[in-house]
């Protein structure tokens, strides 16, 4: 790729999702963009970036972003922080119904954690809701099939047993489990209209992969959608800007929420 054809993806990156596309990292860009050419049938990237360029087709653009959007996920990624949210869901659900959003879910590898875990405990009464830029990322969630490869990052032998069917050389994830989340493609940097308010939400590594104006505003959007009492999620070594508010929960890795005086001030 040539300097002018990466800073014109870059460009379409942060303008549409706030993503910090580094264009030195050529190597990089020329991985996801290679998937894209080969699945559109253009001859090589050059040519799909020219028409991405001249044509204006938002599907074909949609596809490029997405293709560069983060998608590293894992089962259990951070266990600590798994272990943590499971105790604080089951008090809470002992209290009524809870609401969870996966924000930036990936391949449903993070909120299919939080239902295995749920379903392990024997809890009930929590709605989880996931969400991702990459529609792709979100069929292959719903469809909850992964590969060896996938499925060895995170579960043990115990739960691949428990909830997981051989199919193959791929691992599909128990139809119960799978029916429990609701699914939607999101842009985080938009409003999302019609999502409600949530008692947990988890948006985890994702703040290093966007431009500061663009977390800023994403990180807003999640604190809106807290309901009193809701704590957000965020990856080891992420915060949110303390412009919104948000202090770190004693004792639980990752967690934020709004103190009970600015909340009883709002």
């Amino acid at each position: 790729m040539t300097p002018r054809e990466r800073d014109h993806v870059a460009g379409l990156c942060a303008t549409l999702a706030g993503l910090n596309i580094e264009t030195d990292r050529g190597y990089l860009l020329e991985s996801g963009l290679g998937v894209v050419a080969r699945r559109e049938g253009y001859g090589s990237i050059a040519e799909l970036v020219r028409s991405v360029r001249d044509r204006g087709d938002q599907r074909l653009v949609w596809e490029v972003v997405e293709a560069l959007a983060p998608a590293h996920t894992a089962f259990f990624r951070d266990p600590e922080v798994f272990a943590a949210l499971g105790e604080h869901l089951e008090a809470a659900a002992a209290r009524g119904a809870v609401r969870v959003w996966s924000a930036a879910c990936g391949s449903g590898q993070e909120i299919y954690s939080i239902a295995m875990l749920l379903e392990e405990r024997g809890v009930d009464g929590v709605e989880l809701f996931a969400s991702d830029l990459s529609q792709r990322s979100v069929e292959k969630a719903r469809v909850g099939l992964y590969s060896q490869f996938e499925v060895q990052q995170g579960l043990s032998a115990r739960r691949l047993v428990r909830h997981f069917a051989n199919v193959e050389d791929e691992f599909l994830l128990d139809p119960e489990i799978r029916r429990q989340v609701k699914w939607r493609r999101l842009n985080l940097l938009d409003v999302a209209p019609g999502v409600g308010t949530f008692d947990v939400i988890l948006c985890r590594h994702l703040l290093g992969s966007l431009l500061p104006p663009a977390g800023e505003r994403v990180m807003a959007h999640l604190t809106a959608a807290l309901r009193p009492g809701g704590q957000l999620v965020l990856g080891a070594g992420e915060a949110p800007p303390t412009s919104l508010g948000l202090v770190p929960v004693a004792g639980a890795p990752g967690r934020f929420e709004i103190p009970e005086r600015v909340r009883a001030a709002a």
